[in-house]
């Protein structure tokens, strides 16, 4: 096997004899081939044919690489950071940006939760996601707002053989937290219908970080046993879908219900340090006292393809909710009242509550025409969110929007692929005027009276984006990609009306409700080369932001709400944000591969009042190294591997105060694992030991980073996949 070959299988995950072929991007067909062929002509053709940067993941590469979330799992690939929550969540993070700048898709469809919070996870279960496309690089022409940064589409699992019952049974478990869970799939087809479904449980404790004590803003907080008191959490997962496979139409229906719970770090939660009940939150491992939070998402997605001649068209049709419960101890600030009222209607332990509908749809048309692969597209959404609790920060809102676009692939020759997109999109966001529960004095005559927080804003943006590329690929050895374009995205309902203390932060958030939409010119270059034993790849990145919108730290304190806390203001400044992604392998011999990844980022603000200062939060330059072997034993061992990490962390000094600087470290992992035959069936064994040496450093981006909490320390990860597959009885 070559080193083109046996780098995508180790980067990108081998096939389950299984792969997902597209015509323009669109058509599914399931094909049974030889395996790691599949993966490696997929890929590549894939990656090459992409105006922007491309990263696919199999089942394969999530059990090896798995983490504690999808989020984690990812964060192996080059230009993929995240924003971790604990030791059970995370979002992500596409070459710094993250929250509303990049767009999740889940079955076809936007997956829409509550992006906006740093402590807001992704409620996706990783056991469900068949394979994930990572698109880095504004990707607005074809995902219309928020898609500056780039997309993460996580597509669903291959429906169940034809006439077959089969499944898997996964069971995973991490030292560190007293991780355990286990997943499920069950699935049948006959020759066309077909049902599937899945459960999901994962269950853990107080993770263990490598130290004895932490600051809280310079207040020391002693850790017995080195844990994180109040972190555990649970989450329980269901998915179902019935589906009919036809020569010319293709119809599925899936439903999925993600429930989780968590604890928080109570000295993380806007209490007064010395006022925590220490004694009350380390009294167990597994208890969730307050605060703490839920979120349960439902989500119902109807996809539809149909095969026309030239024309292949898909449809898709969705509704989500999204519900989210934040709970903490009533603690009064400012002129609330010493106690809760006792007509209060909702639990009075609700510090926050967001109830989120959406209404989502999608068509759109893949026509081949010659040399040209057309795309033609249309889009549109309806969101509703709700509010509750007894504190505010974000209003509650409703926002309609919709697009329509058109994508050109055009092939002059085999060596040369032109790509040419527009989009325009529309949308209306309306928030609703807040005013406080609780009297205080307002106006000249301090007549007391609910305040007005927040007033209603009624707002709509419309704008129009393209996208102009070329992919040179002069020989089989060399490949190029350059693409420029324009993107947008609507600032969000916390942007133009937040006006509340954020307890995570020990912050007071204001919104601005004169922002314009953010808008982002870009620049897109890739090269490749591969030679005998040899791969390396560079992609450097440049964005131009004329109004990037930010949270801006301002000189102003906060004393009606809070406790003196900091003002901060969402503003717009001009920006520009440049870095690279940089990848070698090499594989000196059959059973030995190489591999390093490495990523850079440079941002700076150009006007506005932190001009010459960088980018809240952004991520520092790393670097990743692996070593893996891939020996032969026998026929009853197959497809063994033993590799070593480590991944380099630079410093990160240029932060905008109060931000804290963060020293640079170093992470090494092992990883080993293999495939056999138990009773009949394959069997898959993957082990984990992440950070190896229990080394205590800091993540820039983490939630908890504020408040000098150092990452989770060694822990050993253990996840087992049994497949299995009977045929049904044909007549």
């Amino acid at each position: 096997m070559g080193v083109g070959m046996a780098a995508v299988s180790a980067v990108f995950g081998q096939g389950s004899g299984f792969y997902r072929d597209s015509l323009a991007g669109g058509v599914d067909t399931a094909h049974v081939l030889e395996e790691v062929l599949v993966w490696d002509n997929h890929a590549r053709r894939r990656q090459r044919e992409e105006s922007l940067q491309l990263d696919l993941v199999g089942k394969e590469f999530i059990q090896r690489h798995m983490g504690s979330s999808l989020m984690h799992t990812l964060e192996r690939l080059p230009g993929v950071q995240l924003i971790g929550i604990g030791s059970g969540q995370s979002k992500p993070l596409l070459r710094g940006m993250g929250f509303n700048r990049v767009v999740v898709l889940d079955k076809g469809l936007r997956h829409e939760g509550q992006q906006w919070g740093s402590d807001h996870g992704l409620e996706l279960d990783q056991f469900a996601a068949g394979q994930v496309e990572v698109l880095k690089g504004p990707a607005s022409f074809v995902y219309g707002s928020d898609a500056m940064g780039g997309a993460i589409d996580v597509k669903p699992e291959t429906p169940p053989d034809r006439r077959a019952v089969s499944g898997s049974v996964d069971l995973v478990g991490r030292s560190n937290s007293g991780f355990y869970g286990a997943s499920v799939r069950l699935g049948m087809r006959g020759d066309r219908w077909f049902v599937d479904s899945r459960l999901t449980h994962l269950r853990y404790g107080d993770y263990r970080v490598p130290a004895d004590t932490v600051y809280v803003y310079d207040v020391a907080v002693s850790l017995p046993d080195r844990r994180l008191p109040n972190t555990s959490g649970d989450e329980t997962n269901l998915h179902a879908s019935v589906g009919y496979l036809g020569e010319t139409f293709n119809s599925i229906l899936y439903l999925s219900n993600t429930r989780s719970a968590s604890g928080f770090f109570a000295h993380a939660h806007g209490l007064e340090p010395r006022l925590v009940d220490a004694a009350w939150h380390d009294r167990s491992r597994r208890d969730m006292l307050l605060p703490k939070q839920t979120v349960s998402h439902l989500k119902v997605v109807s996809r539809n393809t149909l095969n026309l001649g030239a024309h292949h068209v898909e449809a898709e049709l969705g509704y989500q909710r999204n519900d989210r419960l934040e709970y903490s101890e009533y603690v009064n600030h400012g002129y609330m009242p010493p106690d809760l009222p006792a007509q209060w209607a909702m639990d009075p332990n609700v510090e926050r509550a967001f109830d989120k509908h959406v209404f989502s749809g999608r068509v759109t048309d893949y026509w081949n025409r010659g040399r040209h692969t057309l795309t033609v597209g249309a889009s549109a959404e309806y969101q509703d969110n709700a509010i509750g609790g007894w504190t505010f920060l974000a209003p509650a809102f409703t926002q309609a929007s919709a697009g329509l676009f058109v994508y050109d692939r055009f092939r002059v020759h085999d060596e040369l692929l032109l790509h040419g997109a527009i989009r325009y999109d529309f949308g209306r966001l309306r928030t609703e005027a807040y005013h406080d529960w609780f009297p205080s004095p307002v106006g000249e005559d301090d007549t007391w009276t609910p305040a007005q927080r927040a007033a209603g804003v009624d707002r709509t943006f419309g704008s129009l984006v393209w996208s102009v590329g070329a992919n040179f690929d002069p020989s089989p050895r060399w490949s190029f990609k350059a693409n420029v374009g324009k993107s947008f995205r609507m600032p969000i309902a916390r942007e133009l009306a937040a006006s509340g203390v954020n307890y995570h932060y020990f912050s007071y958030e204001q919104g601005n409700p004169g922002l314009g939409a953010e808008r982002s010119y870009q620049a897109d270059l890739a090269l490749a080369w591969q030679g005998r034993g040899w791969e390396a790849h560079v992609s450097p990145f440049f964005n131009y932001f004329p109004n990037y919108i930010y949270l801006n730290p301002t000189a102003s304190f906060d004393h009606l709400y809070g406790v003196g806390n900091q003002v901060f203001r969402y503003e717009a400044s001009a920006v520009i944000r440049y870095g690279a992604e940089i990848r070698l392998a090499c594989q000196p011999a059959s059973t030995w591969l190489w591999e390093s990844v490495g990523e850079y980022l440079y941002a700076t603000q150009l006007s506005g009042t932190k001009r010459g200062f960088p980018l809240p939060f952004s991520p520092p330059w790393s670097v990743l190294s692996s070593l893996t072997w891939s020996p032969e034993f026998s026929r009853l061992v197959t497809r063994p591997y033993l590799s070593a990490a480590y991944r380099v962390v630079g410093k990160q000094g240029r932060i905008v105060p109060p931000e804290r600087m963060t020293d640079g470290y170093g992470v090494a992992s092992l990883q080993a694992g293999f495939s056999t035959v138990w009773m009949g069936r394959p069997v898959h064994l993957r082990i984990q030991v992440q950070n190896l040496f229990d080394t205590e450093y800091m993540n820039h981006t983490s939630f908890y980073r504020l408040i000098e909490l150092p990452e989770m320390g060694r822990s050993v990860v253990i996840s087992l996949r049994i497949p299995f597959h009977n045929e049904l009885m044909s007549n």
